[in-house]
């Protein structure tokens, strides 16, 4: 492993604008620390449903008062938080190619169509800015490659990778481009944003810390193996997962890794939550690990593999493993289960779960569902 301060070798063009300084949104699922107020460990039931047969593996987005549901052949449809009805349907045309995310005004949907006719016609991608109240386009912008992997942003900038090994800052009242940098490998993972930066693993098993006004590298780490998880970062330090196994500990200010814990497999997920650093490996395992020097303070089997990012409350973390009937919600303080919600069905689901309006949202392969305190 190395650690290289100077510019990318595999960093081809940058342009930029100067931007103003501006505060941070994060996409759902993509929080470093995921705060909500619902106690996961009390009774939860089933508020509402949402059905239908054109479910996909990417995660809804929401505000404080709707989810926005993206189904296949690119529709997206704005559902009330409270009772799950049906607030309006957009059809964008395609296939979805990223999770959409929401802010204070509009939902933000990749897609994905052929430029032609045939299994050999280019794929392209487009980006829309959709209206929360309406689902009416309210700008696009083409691209030369879908995005991949994930969308996130800040007060004013949406951040994207695509498939051809570019990563944009788009404007998000016009969609313009406001800077892209080119990177050799395609964008397959995910983004996040925290403070003034914005990490992501640009070539699959380097690390990099880039400048959000500019796209600036700031710095970028190399790893043995292919980084399978976003990050999570708290108080200059930098969490990761990679596919040989280890969850990793890098420190911005003293340029080095702290510590690195071995799992039995990939590391899904990582969190980091009020006791420790959160990690889901598909061996099956939730590991909860120090901060400080990544030691097991607690390890627990899930019933089924971990495909998702776990939700975290102040009192537990709901996982959806695969290939079981029901979410498990784990305590935080020693790992053992605390709650089981019923799916109705065999989950197949990527899809992380979200909270909105004091319920939990989770995808399944045939509806959404929304889980709530009795009243």
């Amino acid at each position: 492993m190395r650690i290289d301060w100077k510019p990318s070798r595999f960093l081809k063009m940058s342009f930029a604008l100067p931007v103003l300084s501006i505060g941070v949104i994060v996409a759902p699922g993509l929080l470093a620390r995921q705060v909500d107020h619902i106690a996961l460990s009390q009774p939860l039931i089933i508020r509402w449903k949402y059905e239908s047969d054109r479910m996909t593996n990417l995660t809804p987005a929401s505000d404080r008062e709707s989810v926005y549901l993206p189904l296949s052949s690119g529709t997206v449809v704005g559902l009330s938080a409270t009772d799950g009805r049906l607030r309006w349907r957009s059809d964008t045309g395609g296939e979805f190619s990223a999770s959409p995310i929401a802010d204070e005004r509009s939902i933000y949907v990749a897609n994905e169509y052929r430029d032609g006719k045939g299994e050999q016609a280019p794929l392209r991608g487009a980006l829309r800015a959709i209206s929360k109240d309406t689902g009416v386009t309210r700008w696009m912008r083409t691209l030369s490659a879908p995005i991949r992997g994930s969308m996130v942003g800040n007060g004013l900038r949406l951040f994207a990778g695509a498939a051809d090994g570019r990563l944009y800052a788009f404007d998000k009242g016009s969609g313009l481009s406001i800077w892209a940098n080119q990177y050799a490998a395609p964008f397959s993972g995910q983004l996040t944003v925290f403070g003034d930066r914005i990490y992501v693993a640009g070539d699959a098993v380097t690390l990099f810390a880039l400048d959000q006004a500019t796209g600036h590298v700031a710095w970028r780490y190399r790893t043995r193996s292919s980084i399978s998880c976003p990050v999570a970062v708290t108080d200059g330090v930098v969490f990761f997962g990679s596919t040989d196994g280890y969850v990793y500990a890098f420190s911005e200010t003293r340029s080095k890794v702290l510590w690195r814990h071995r799992t039995g497999a990939a590391v899904q997920a990582v969190v980091v939550v009020e006791n420790g650093l959160l990690a889901a490996s598909l061996d099956n395992f939730a590991y909860l690990l120090s901060l400080r020097k990544g030691a097991i303070i607690w390890r627990q089997l899930l019933p089924g593999r971990i495909a998702s990012r776990p939700f975290t409350s102040t009192d537990g973390a709901l996982f959806t493993p695969l290939s079981t009937d029901s979410a498990i919600v784990l305590g935080l303080k020693d790992g053992k289960p605390v709650n089981t919600l019923q799916l109705d069905e065999e989950n197949s689901s990527s899809a992380a779960p979200i909270a909105v309006a004091n319920a939990v949202i989770v995808a399944t392969p045939h509806r959404l569902l929304a889980f709530a305190a009795p009243q």
